[in-house]
């Protein structure tokens, strides 16, 4: 009979054709020794399925029945399904809309090629395991889409916004297990990751999104009649507090946003007025590359505030 306190990691690789089985290799290799480093270590059962094809996903689950499940992959190269195409893939009820995503982890079908699985039935899928599993980490492009429906059934479910650099993924996963590892909850353990990635000098830390459960308004007890005016009222409230509230997190956002902008414009301005003063090429060199990565921050920095209408 399992420990119950042991929790079981369930890593998920998805076929490498498209990317870089090296980074793969790599994301869990570091995440199984930092466990094993870790000062809770024997809380920890690290599991490994590779090349998975969507059948393995449940296969996966009921084998092992894990508590956080980690997807590794890439981006689709071609990212739309067309309904007849998915017809021919056997999802004969699966509507059009649901294949015209752009956003989510690919897998390898049964004869070789890359498919994106619907959003609602990745989805459904998880409903079924939640009495099990407490958080699902989608440590892959694009993935925000898949990790909000997912949340709709499990606690937690970290998805990332936009394409982010392999780099940034592999120091998110280590920061998050990190923490997890030395015994911290699941949204210190987000924190940590998303901080591990401007300390590698990363300008990625706005990609990963946690969403919770919590987050999500509960479905079990819908306003049962458009009579029902006390219900249908503090439905209203919520919904503003909800809409108040929101407006909050996008503000403190933004001034984040604007202050780390002028920080990291102060070090790009005095980088480049050393660049002008040094004479010796290797280090014009090693100034040009910082000056570089800082303007590439700043580039994202202005796309975030862009989006959030700053």
């Amino acid at each position: 009979m399992a420990d119950p306190s042991v929790l079981t990691i369930l890593f998920l690789a998805a076929n490498p054709a498209v990317g870089s089985q090296s980074r793969l290799e790599q994301e869990a290799r570091d995440i199984s020794d930092g466990l094993q480093r870790a000062k809770h270590r024997d809380r920890f059962k690290f599991e490994q399925r590779w090349a998975i094809r969507p059948r393995d996903i449940q296969r996966a689950l009921l084998e092992f029945n894990p508590q956080i499940v980690h997807f590794a992959g890439h981006r689709p190269q071609n990212k739309t399904l067309g309904s007849q195409e998915a017809i021919t893939q056997g999802y004969e009820n699966t509507t059009k809309s649901e294949f015209e995503q752009e956003e989510g982890l690919t897998f390898e079908d049964d004869i070789g090629r890359m498919r994106l699985i619907p959003i609602n039935a990745l989805a459904e899928l998880f409903k079924l395991f939640s009495d099990q599993v407490n958080c699902v980490l989608l440590n892959g492009c694009y993935t925000e889409a898949q990790a909000e429906v997912i949340a709709q059934h499990i606690p937690y479910v970290i998805g990332m916004k936009r394409s982010i650099t392999d780099k940034a993924a592999l120091e998110f996963a280590l920061g998050f297990y990190d923490a997890l590892g030395a015994g911290r909850a699941i949204e210190f353990a987000y924190n940590l990751g998303c901080t591990a990635i401007p300390i590698a000098g990363l300008p990625e830390h706005w990609t990963p999104v946690l969403y919770k459960k919590s987050d999500k308004r509960s479905q079990s007890n819908p306003i049962s009649t458009q009579n029902d005016s006390s219900a249908l009222d503090k439905h209203l409230i919520d919904g503003k507090i909800q809409t108040l509230a929101s407006q909050r997190r996008v503000q403190e956002k933004r001034e984040d946003l604007e202050q780390e902008y002028q920080e990291i414009r102060k070090k790009w301005k005095w980088l480049k007025k050393e660049w002008t003063i040094k004479t010796d090429s290797e280090a014009k060199y090693e100034l040009s590359q910082r000056i570089e990565q800082y303007e590439l921050q700043l580039r994202n920095i202005e796309e975030l505030l862009e989006q959030l209408g700053g």
